[in-house]
């Protein structure tokens, strides 16, 4: 089925063929056009050349006019701008020209900035051009293999802010294909005209806009497949009976199972007496699934308006292929309108929509968890109607009475098994989840030089809508548990035992549901000027703000403030630049309620020195330097923190006179009228610098921050007496207190290298930070238990010292506070020497990652050889840790016994053992945090391979059609790990996947 589904993209690309035609040589023809740059602003003294030697210069509103032959070539080249190659046609009138390296604008806070020009803190990735040889399918993914600084998250820190086009969004509400330009702005005086809620960071994303061309359809079509990548491995019946036999016997406990019900389960001769369910097989999964999509784009416009059109729609199904579940999919229909229009020579305005329609088909139950937990000899998922005896007509009355499976099958179940994930796929119904979005935003700018040279006004309006809800069929259903007897060697059912009724009331239920309204504004006065054409001064005054309702959330999410930009730079060499913004927060008492968040810039361009002007290794170095303070309301939880709270409690307490109920008042927080923003201040540093005819490009940061002021309810700063435990009582306020620090560096290097006709790219993208808590309130009785001076996402714990061996070791041991131990257990260091493990014993084990791994690498490499590009993304993530925690490892009671059960402590094991003893209680002595379970995820993935092929050109010349090509990736393909197995691994969720797809792509 597969193949026969990827034959179909083949078949849109023979399709095509009969359409392309074949150059042919004709007269010369008199062409008129325009050359254009960026915003489709017409470029003067622009040369263009013919393929006869003849050249021509572009006058003053970028026009020309030469002559030559038809479906010739015309080479096109301008200062600043990558030269371009256009075929001559009739309809030749515009020629757009990229900006070269360096010179390509960036979306930064309120404004646009040449790339060559970025203060520090910026990294940006062109998604447009990058998806012509890495098609994705998910907007940021893969992105800190791009990006310096992203990893996951923004130096270190979490809840940054995405934007899309000036609006905060999700960033899963865009396809990639949608997408420009995403900017993620990182350092202080990068964010800070944002206001509070850009206090750690900005992912900034810019949508498509029309060009001034004539119309031009880009379609691609896609057909991908999902591989997993493992399943976790759980031991059959027969093994986990003797093995739980076996941890009853370590408990003092007599064996559950005989030898010959285990025999019975081994053999599996009857494998619905006897089951041995493996939820991982092919009798309810697939090999793999697929998932289609087809995106056209429609783009356009003359120099009074301008057009983008994106069409999406994308469907994905799944591993199940049982029951109601084989149909189970997503589909995803997207469609999105930018138009830009110059209403006079002064005013314009832009208007831009999107809607998103989502439909998530599904079971009514979570197989996957299910998977994880239900043992494989609970029960049959059927029960085979062909076995039972012929004379139990009470068996055969159920039957009559039941909804067959497949004609043939009850559903099989028992007591403790009334629903379980095979009986609710088969009869318990299904559901539907159904999102839709609709984006709305607008803005008007205006040319104010008539009042004042330089000056203009540009202002943005958005709404959003987001809602979502399911709606399910919910049926009940029948499960039967069979009683076996066994006449002349066979098996056969002697009765059943009918728990549950079948029932379908057929009414919809409409549930979870949820809604989000996003209303945004803001608006800006720009000023530019030079003075004496040396000195450049810009400055922006802004006025912005959004507000977010959810449903069942009393309070709207805000953010409001007023901006100040104000920029210098002398003969682009240097630039001193200003960023502030006064913030406003309601979630702080008033008198405290604004606060000015101050930045400063300054850059240096050496390459412009004297000293460097004429030299053969440096095009371009510059230097910037940013410090400041944002003041920041976002890590504040809640409303009215500052306040106290007392609350009357009824039942707490009785008079003398028995009933008779007394009132008391309990105070929950005390009050704070001080409580104020917490602050990230923050020095960083930067460089950007090609060398050797751009050879090779470097650009790096180097950061410090810290986050202080923050906000915790903290008991240990006041005396016992302001906190009772019953009543539960408190007088202790909310307060400023708590200081994180962070130190890194990020970089970005590329090498560019042209050997003949094949040219590479070798890229190479970096993050490290550390993390420290500086100041904390807490009291530990030992040093080395405190949190302060160590990292912020420290994993604490017990360190282990092997597995008891005897009896008479865990005699000498200190004694064990978490429960009764016996040999096989684990054996813990009493870090304070006092004679007892407990808690007091946990120290700081490891870094977890939670903000992203400590040092994230990317390594990106392109070799273009003629019509051939090749791409390879690798992703590097090192320095975190992880515990091995899931019910896959932490095995006791009745749980489902993994294969790591099969390293568990025997006495004969007990020199090699890597697993504690197995055992039916808790075991709350061995399943803690410990390095026991501590584990490296250190990992290097292969992320995405892709080669594609764009046909030439010249075929297309007399052709509707302008490119064509076909490109094959694969992703997620790779992962080089110690711990691979464990990475790999997804207990209790569906599997992790390769993914490999082949598209098509054309322009019309």
């Amino acid at each position: 089925m597969n193949i026969i589904k990827f034959k179909v993209v083949f078949c849109a690309l023979i399709a095509l063929i009969p359409f392309i035609g074949i150059a042919q040589t004709s007269e010369d023809i008199d062409v008129e056009a325009i050359v254009r740059g960026k915003e489709g602003k017409p470029l003067v003294g622009a040369t263009v050349r013919a393929e006869s030697g003849d050249a021509v210069v572009t006058d003053s509103i970028g026009s020309f006019s030469i002559s030559a032959g038809m479906y010739s070539s015309l080479a096109v080249e301008a200062g600043e701008y990558e030269p371009k190659t256009v075929v001559v046609t009739p309809f030749l009138d515009n020629i757009s020209l990229n900006p070269a390296e360096g010179y390509e604008d960036v979306n930064v806070a309120f404004r646009k900035v040449e790339k060559r020009n970025l203060i520090s803190g910026v990294s940006v990735v062109n998604l447009e051009e990058l998806m012509e040889k890495n098609y994705n399918t998910g907007t940021l993914e893969n992105m800190e293999g791009f990006a310096n600084g992203f990893h996951g998250n923004i130096w270190g820190m979490d809840q940054y802010l995405v934007l899309i086009d000036g609006i905060p969004r999700d960033a899963s509400s865009i396809m990639p294909t949608e997408i420009d330009q995403i900017s993620f702005l990182k350092g202080v005086s990068a964010v800070a005209l944002y206001g509070s809620r850009a206090a750690k960071g900005v992912v900034q994303i810019t949508t498509k806009r029309g060009k001034i061309q004539k119309q031009e359809i880009d379609v691609r079509v896609n057909a991908g497949m999902y591989v997993p990548k493992s399943y976790p491995k759980y031991l059959g019946s027969a093994e986990y009976m003797s093995l739980y036999n076996e941890a009853r016997a370590n408990d003092g406990l007599s064996q559950r199972y005989d030898d010959e019900t285990i025999y019975n389960y081994a053999v599996g001769d009857n494998p619905y007496r006897y089951p041995d369910v493996n939820y991982y097989s092919s009798d309810y999964l697939q090999e793999t699934y697929n998932r289609y999509d087809a995106t056209a784009q429609i783009a356009g416009g003359n120099e009074t308006a301008q057009y983008y059109t994106n069409l999406g729609f994308y469907s994905a199904g799944s591993l199940l292929n049982f029951g109601e579940a084989e149909n189970n999919r997503t589909q995803r229909f997207n469609i999105r309108g930018n138009v830009d229009i110059d209403i006079t020579e002064t005013l314009y305005a832009t208007v831009n929509a999107s809607a998103v329609y989502y439909n998530g088909w599904g079971v009514n139950t979570d197989y996957w968890g299910g998977a994880a937990s239900l043992r494989p000899n609970r029960f049959s998922p059927l029960i085979p109607t062909s076995m039972i005896e012929e004379s139990d007509e009470n068996s055969m009355q159920f039957v009559n009475n039941s909804n067959l499976i497949d004609g043939q099958y009850l559903l099989g179940g028992t007591q403790l098994d009334q629903t379980n994930p095979f009986a609710a796929i088969y009869s318990g119904g299904s559901n539907n989840f159904t999102s839709r979005q609709f984006q709305f935003n607008t803005g008007i700018g205006a040319d104010l030089g008539n009042l004042v040279e330089g000056l203009s006004f540009h202002s943005n309006f958005g709404v959003d809508y987001s809602t979502s809800y399911n709606q399910s069929y919910n049926n009940e259903y029948a499960v039967y548990e069979p009683s076996w007897t066994n006449y002349d060697g066979g098996d056969l059912i002697a009765g059943l035992t009918q728990y549950g009724q079948d029932a379908r009331s057929g009414v919809q239920n409409i549930t979870d549901s949820w809604y989000r309204q996003t209303i945004s504004f803001s608006g800006q006065f720009n000023y530019e000027t030079k003075i004496e054409e040396d000195h450049n001064v810009s400055a922006m005054l802004i006025a912005n703000g959004f507000q977010q309702s959810i449903s069942e959330e009393y309070h709207r999410t805000s953010n409001a403030n007023l901006g100040l930009y104000l920029g210098y730079d002398y003969l682009d060499k240097y630039f001193v630049n200003f960023s502030g913004a006064l913030v406003h927060s309601a979630k702080l008492p008033e008198g405290n309620r604004q606060a000015f968040s101050p930045t400063f810039t300054l850059g240096w361009r050496l390459s412009e020195e004297n000293f460097l002007q004429n030299s053969t290794v440096f095009d371009e170095l510059k230097l910037t330097a940013s410090a400041g303070i944002l003041h920041t309301d976002i890590d504040i939880q809640d409303y009215y923190l500052y306040e106290s709270i007392y609350t009357q409690t009824d039942g707490a307490w009785f008079n003398w006179r028995d009933g008779a109920l007394s009132r008391s008042t309990d105070s929950r927080r005390g009050q704070n009228d001080d409580l104020t923003f917490s602050k990230r201040e923050e020095i960083n540093l930067g460089v950007e610098a090609s060398l050797f005819d751009n050879l090779f490009q470097v650009q790096g940061s180097v950061f410090a921050n810290r986050m202080t002021g923050g906000i915790v309810q903290a008991s240990v700063l006041y005396p016992n007496y302001f906190e009772t435990g019953w009543p539960n009582s408190s007088f202790i306020p909310y307060v400023n207190y708590n200081d994180d620090q962070r130190l890194g560096f990020d970089f970005r290097a590329d090498w560019n290298q042209q050997f003949g006709e094949l040219k590479t790219t070798l890229g190479v993208v970096g993050t490290y930070y550390e993390t420290k808590a500086t100041k904390r309130a807490e009291m530990f009785e030992d040093e080395y238990q405190n949190r302060k001076d160590n990292p912020l996402d420290a994993i604490w714990g017990l360190e282990s010292d092997g597995l008891f061996t005897s009896a008479n070791e865990i005699e000498n041991s200190p004694s064990q506070s978490f429960g009764q131990v016996a040999p096989g257990d684990i054996k813990y260091i009493d870090q304070n020497g006092d004679g007892v493990i407990d808690n007091q014993d946990e120290v700081y084990l490891g870094k977890g990652g939670w903000f992203g791994s400590p040092l994230t690498l990317g390594v990106n490499f392109t070799a273009e050889w003629k019509d051939f590009t090749f791409f390879a993304l690798g992703i590097g993530r090192f320095g975190a840790h992880a515990m091995k925690n899931s019910s896959y490892f932490w095995m006791a009671g009745e749980d489902k016994y993994s294969i790591v059960a099969r390293d568990r402590w025997t006495p004969e094991t007990s020199e090699t053992a890597t697993y504690p003893r197995l055992t039916t209680t808790n075991s709350n002595n061995n399943f803690r945090n410990s390095d026991f379970w501590l584990y490296s995820t250190d990992r290097f993935d292969l992320a995405k391979v892709q080669i594609s092929y764009n046909l030439p050109k010249e075929l297309f010349a007399q052709s509707f059609v302008q490119e064509l090509g076909v490109y094959v990736n694969g992703a997620n393909l790779l992962t080089v790990s110690p711990e691979r197995d464990i990475l790999e691994l997804s207990v209790g969720s569906a599997p992790q996947n390769r993914f490999y797809n082949l598209g098509v792509k054309a322009i019309f």
